[in-house]
């Protein structure tokens, strides 16, 4: 089934948009959260505070071959995205034929979903790509007879994709709750529950996922708990009704909006009346998935990247659809999509919205090359004026955006701790570092935001811990000419070796 024009025209396609990511990696700056997991790959480990460890592994391998530049962190990233389409119009064929992939190749490369988040080095680019071999194997398996040879290999197939997707992110882990309840809902598949295949499956992505395992239960399971409290923790701000709306929004835009109702509707028309049964369980995946999230809204904001896992199986559904012509609003969304994000591509790399600097999240990658320098030479200056040894003097920001930028773009690429004073935990709170190792008499430049008003929360707390505190050089943030924001650099002298805790509030100020 895999030849001809139509499924040559959706490989082009494919190798046409990697090419598109491949050059945006080339050219675009590492953006905080891409500094964040370089500097987890510096460290390997069997897992970290906030995700599973593949995206380390990836960035690892990248820099090894192309160095510590932004395409070295992103390259095997942006091949793993490549990997999954792969995967997700190899399922689409199988289901439909050539035609019906060649659709499904064209959704996958103008929605913005893939077209520009799958450019970053994020842990979201192993997570796609797991689960789209996962639903490949799964549909192979389940065209096979109950307990064959064939689909027993099928499912091992699953069961090692499934397994990489969880260790990238743990929401890799839906997929199969997904299909479970697909199964049992669905009486022509709740046989497929007593054949070995999905259980030898969830064999070996256990054995995948021991490293994480391992990792977690020497750190308290911490990944697991801090995940769990984010995705579910109830929150004060906005309402319910508010959330709901932002994460409809959030999805649509993901998407574009025409293509976010015909990926509803054909998740919904395969869970009425299904064409296969492969493709009932397509749908319940993706109906588990959106139910999730829709219930997570409920107490908490959900990120619009978070429900990203159930659009795969829809897209393989609305491409699978037909085999022949495509309906007139399959081309109208297609088409209204890439309108969308040509443009978003094109600003990315020239800005011409005039948008706020702050408001331009493309803006959060710029200005850390020139910060990073008067960062260095501020801390050699310190050192020189008081006969300090050269790298004497530590260097710390609050948040891990900051310090993980400037671990990347200082000169020499040192380690640099965040403090993590009023802010969320993460993995520099596991790293030994000056915030758990005693340095009495230690002298600190410090970076941090500009506060709204009066002095910085992180410099209340640490007053009583320091001889001196001195406010230094304001470093303004730059993209060209473009002032983004400014940082403002603190000298701290005299430690007493006590630090405070970080989650204790700021206030009073």
């Amino acid at each position: 089934m895999h030849g001809g024009a139509h499924w040559r025209q959706a490989l082009w396609i494919l190798a046409a948009m990697t090419v598109v990511r491949l050059a945006l990696g080339v050219v675009v700056p590492l953006f905080p959260d891409e500094t964040y997991y370089w500097d987890w790959s510096r460290q390997l480990a069997g897992g970290y505070f906030d995700h599973p460890p593949v995206i380390a592994f990836l960035i690892a391998g990248g820099t090894a071959l192309l160095g510590d530049t932004p395409i070295g962190v992103r390259l095997l990233p942006i091949l793993a995205g490549t990997a999954g389409g792969f995967a997700l119009i190899r399922t689409t064929c199988h289901l439909a034929g050539p035609s019906a992939a060649r659709y499904a190749s064209v959704v996958f490369a103008v929605i913005p979903l893939s077209a520009a988040g799958l450019v970053l080095a994020t842990p979201d680019a192993p997570l796609l790509a797991g689960i789209a071999w996962t639903l490949y194997a799964v549909v192979r398996a389940l065209d096979e007879p109950i307990g064959s040879a064939t689909s027993t290999r099928w499912w091992m197939i699953a069961g090692l994709a499934i397994g990489i997707a969880m260790a990238s992110k743990f929401t890799g882990a839906f997929i199969p709750v997904g299909l479970v309840l697909g199964f049992a809902w669905h009486r022509p598949l709740r046989a497929r529950l007593l054949e070995r295949g999905p259980w030898i499956a969830v064999g070996i992505a256990s054995l995948v996922m021991v490293p994480v395992l391992l990792w977690n239960s020497q750190h308290e399971w911490i990944a697991f708990t801090y995940q769990l409290g984010h995705a579910l923790a109830p929150t004060a701000r906005g309402t319910w009704y508010n959330r709901e709306l932002e994460l409809v929004g959030g999805q649509a835009a993901l998407l574009s909006p025409i293509l976010f109702v015909l990926v509803m509707a054909a998740i919904v028309r395969e869970l009425r009346a299904p064409r296969e049964h492969s493709h009932f369980a397509l749908a319940a995946i993706s109906a588990f998935c959106l139910a999730f999230f829709v219930y997570s809204a409920i107490g908490k904001g959900v990120s619009a990247n978070w429900p990203a896992i159930a659009w795969l199986p829809g897209i393989i559904l609305l491409g699978a659809a037909r085999e022949g012509q495509r309906t007139a609003w399959e081309r109208r969304g297609a088409w209204l999509s890439a309108v969308l994000v040509v443009p978003l591509l094109v600003h990315v790399v020239m800005p011409y919205v005039p948008l706020p600097p702050r408001r331009d999240q493309v803006n959060k990658a710029y200005g850390w090359d020139q910060v990073a320098l008067s960062v260095d030479s501020a801390r050699r200056a310190i050192e020189e004026a008081r006969g300090l040894p050269a790298g004497s003097v530590a260097v710390a920001a609050n948040r891990y955006q900051d310090a993980s930028m400037l671990a990347y773009h200082m000169p020499g690429r040192p380690a640099i701790p965040a403090l993590n004073l009023g802010g969320r935990p993460n993995q520099y709170e596991i790293w030994p570092n000056l915030t758990r190792t005693p340095q009495p008499g230690l002298t600190l430049l410090l970076v941090l935001e500009l506060p709204r008003e009066g002095v910085p929360g992180p410099i209340r707390r640490l007053t009583a811990h320091f001889d001196s505190i001195t406010a230094g050089d304001l470093i303004p943030l730059k993209r060209g000419e473009v002032e983004l924001g400014h940082r403002r650099l603190w000298v701290l002298t005299g430690w007493d070796g006590v630090w405070p805790d970080p989650r204790t509030p700021i206030f009073p100020p």
